[in-house]
């Protein structure tokens, strides 16, 4: 289990200021980069976003199983990392890596979209976020709980396999929970809904989705289409480190997701799904 991304690029810091005001020698402090991936299925773009570099085939079908009706691994025919080609037949700018897909034709394929999306929203998509999603599958079997001390657990594990963030600070994380409380994939990126499409890409080319009892742990805030990229993964429940949206409160309550924020030091809030939350 690891979370590799592009090793960050050093980078000259002309000065560094101490409290007291005093300058101190000039130093060099590795930054995270931040580049564009576009998705191509049978050599169309559909979306390009600005990505830390690393697990682009995770990032791809994790995007597409949030934004299609993609439901097995056997629906992928071919999956490659190909550069700029795909990119570059289309105009855009030769230095895009293009991860290009062929689907079965069962597969739903969206419309391409004809922008750059930035990291801090992902691939933030209309449809998603104006249709409600619907689970494929359960998302908790009977019995299934999650306890305070299980969600402790594993933000701290997380973090342990945050070895960029350590270097850089700038990027947030992922992870998915196995039912048997085993922190199963971590991954990192500059865009928080990356790194969630990331870990849900590795569980899906693993085959081990839909991901009903699983947990999703990530390292930021929850946004609405944060907890609809687990509803459509079948997921039990949401472990996070900051603070959840009206409208994520909104969409786990009304499907039953278990959502707990603020899981810091000895506490946590319990935001939806409290009957699921051991006592």
């Amino acid at each position: 289990m690891t979370s590799h991304a592009t090793d960050p690029r050093p980078v000259r810091r002309v000065s560094a200021v101490t409290a007291s005001g005093a300058i101190s020698q000039e130093d060099f402090d590795p930054v995270v980069v931040e580049a564009p991936l576009s998705i191509a299925i049978d050599g169309k773009v559909l979306a390009t976003t600005m990505r830390t570099p690393g697990h682009d085939e995770d990032l791809a079908v994790g995007w597409l199983a949030s934004e299609t009706d993609l439901a097995a691994r056997d629906q992928i025919l071919k999956i490659e990392r190909d550069g700029a080609a795909a990119s570059r037949a289309q105009g855009i700018e030769e230095t895009v890596d293009t991860v290009s897909l062929s689907v079965a034709p069962s597969v739903d394929v969206p419309k391409p979209r004809a922008y750059l999306t930035s990291s801090s929203c992902g691939i933030c998509s209309a449809e998603v976020i104006e249709a409600t999603p619907r689970p494929r599958a359960m998302l908790q079997t009977e019995g299934w709980q999650l306890t305070p001390h299980g969600a402790h657990v594993w933000l701290e594990a997380m973090r342990g396999e945050q070895k960029m963030f350590e270097l850089t600070g700038s990027l947030h994380a992922a992870a998915i929970v196995s039912p048997g409380g085993i922190l199963q994939v971590v991954r990192e990126d500059v865009g928080r809904h990356n790194a969630v499409d990331k870990v849900i890409g590795s569980a899906f080319l693993s085959e081990d989705y839909p991901l009903t009892d699983h947990t999703l742990v990530v390292s930021g805030r929850v946004s609405y289409e944060i907890v609809a990229k687990a509803l459509r993964a079948c997921m039990a429940g949401i472990v996070a480190v900051s603070g959840p949206t009206t409208l994520a409160v909104d969409l786990a309550r009304a499907h039953g997701l278990v959502l707990v924020g603020f899981t810091r030091g000895d506490r946590l809030n319990v935001y939806a799904g409290g009957d699921r939350v051991a006592q």
